[in-house]
């Protein structure tokens, strides 16, 4: 089965095997003229089965059951994400939230609490607040700034809106007693950043991840921030980093 989304301002004709990737992106949905297209096949599912059993035994985890819809539906995701250097975007792990049409981008290691905290700048902030996607947002960098899209990839709690607005920040989370924001420089930030984009598999379409995440850094604000889980860390994040 064939259909066509747009993502990140790009048409992106998929067909499939299954019908559950069709439903899991439905909300991107278009007839548009596709920009380009994938198509996933037996090899590809069992790839990614391959994969994942690798990952789990790696980690020490009992092998997941996956069924071959959701890992199609993986395998979509990751040829998405490999051709999408070629139009100067990458996708990145993260949490995007926007504000009076400013999205702001928090990233940590899993586990730190990414989705808490943008879910405490929803309540300190109100309807002001818009998720743009909880997990795995789409970032352009151009020479006149960088955008942040909303993707059908959003979390286990789906969290996400088919929008866009242009990136002022990235923030890097970590845990703390008190609350405290720092602006950081590229050098300080590189490594997390890069550890949070998708890396792709084909060397050329890698090197111009690097060079996407080169222009990245020197394009959005960068900062450290030291939080724990009270609405105040919000409030501390935002008047810091709104300009």
């Amino acid at each position: 089965m064939k259909k066509n989304y747009k993502i990140a301002d790009k048409v992106i004709e998929v067909t499939s095997i299954y019908n559950g990737v069709h439903e899991y992106c439905k909300d991107y949905l278009t007839d548009e003229k596709a920009d380009f297209s994938i198509e996933i096949t037996p090899d590809d599912i069992k790839y990614e089965k391959q994969k994942s059993d690798s990952e789990y035994a790696y980690e020490g985890l009992p092998m997941p059951n996956f069924s071959e819809g959701l890992l199609e539906e993986t395998a979509v995701y990751r040829k998405i994400a490999e051709k999408m250097p070629d139009c100067d975007t990458v996708v990145f792990h993260g949490s995007v939230i926007a504000v009076d049409g400013q999205a702001y981008l928090f990233t940590a290691r899993s586990g730190t609490g990414k989705s808490t905290h943008t879910r405490l700048w929803r309540e300190y902030l109100g309807d002001r607040a818009v998720m743009v996607n909880d997990d795995k947002p789409m970032l352009r960098i151009t020479d006149s700034g960088v955008t942040a899209y909303g993707t059908p990839y959003n979390g286990k709690h789906r969290l996400g809106t088919n929008t866009a607005a242009p990136l002022r920040a990235i923030c890097i989370l970590t845990r703390g007693d008190k609350n405290s924001i720092a602006r950081i420089g590229k050098s300080d930030a590189y490594a997390m950043i890069l550890q949070q984009v998708y890396r792709p598999k084909d060397p050329l379409q890698m090197i111009k991840t690097l060079n996407l995440v080169d222009k990245l850094t020197e394009k959005v604000l960068l900062y450290k921030l030291a939080c724990n889980m009270d609405i105040s860390a919000a409030e501390v994040a935002y008047n810091s980093m709104k300009g």
